[in-house]
């Protein structure tokens, strides 16, 4: 049996993300895969057992990264503005250190593939769900259904990501998000969460 060669799972892992980010799932079989990292296709399986579980791992490895990174510093006890304001920082850096990997999850999570995944992310949805049920508990965010609390909490963010990532606005225009446009964003989408006095 061959020993594993953690430098070349890697090759492999990251050769695989960037693969589907560009051409799509269909666009990556084991053999194009083998070429590309330039391993036998026989060396993939030393790693994987097929594609699909290759695929499932790079998602939980995806989603294992961007929950150690969007929770860096954050606690679900924490001040709801501020918190959030944490999240959508963490988020924003996730995004530009790793753009393949949230390009990915992304594919990777609106693809029925994702039904076929083990969840490793509980500790993160668990503080996620922690933080919103504190801020209700406070009474520093209305009683909305999850969906319109997330659409107004995140919804704006990721809007933006996507047009950063494309580098294209509505109008076609070039753009790129910075900490300024972000923060200008974060204080307009807080305010559709403060509670109506």
């Amino acid at each position: 049996m061959r020993v594993k060669d953690e430098q070349k799972a890697v090759l492999i892992r990251e050769k695989a993300i960037e693969m589907i980010v560009r051409e799509g799932f269909d666009g990556l079989s084991m053999h194009k895969l083998a070429k590309a990292v330039g391993i036998s296709v026989s060396t993939i399986y030393i790693y994987f057992k097929n594609r699909e579980e290759m695929l499932n791992q790079l998602y939980i490895d995806a989603m294992a990264l961007f929950s150690r990174e969007t929770m860096r510093g954050f606690d679900p006890d924490m001040d709801f503005e501020a918190g959030l304001w944490l999240q959508w920082q963490n988020r924003y850096r996730f995004i530009r250190q790793y753009p393949l990997y949230y390009q990915f999850s992304e594919q990777f999570r609106n693809s029925p593939l994702i039904y076929q995944t083990d969840n490793r992310i509980d500790d993160f949805r668990h503080s996620m769900r922690q933080f919103h049920a504190n801020a209700l508990r406070r009474k520093q965010i209305p009683d909305l259904p999850v969906e319109i609390y997330w659409a107004l909490a995140y919804g704006p963010f990721y809007i933006l990501a996507g047009f950063h990532l494309q580098n294209a606005a509505l109008a076609g225009k070039p753009f790129k998000l910075h900490e300024t446009l972000l923060k200008q964003t974060f204080d307009r989408a807080i305010l559709s969460l403060k509670p109506i006095v």
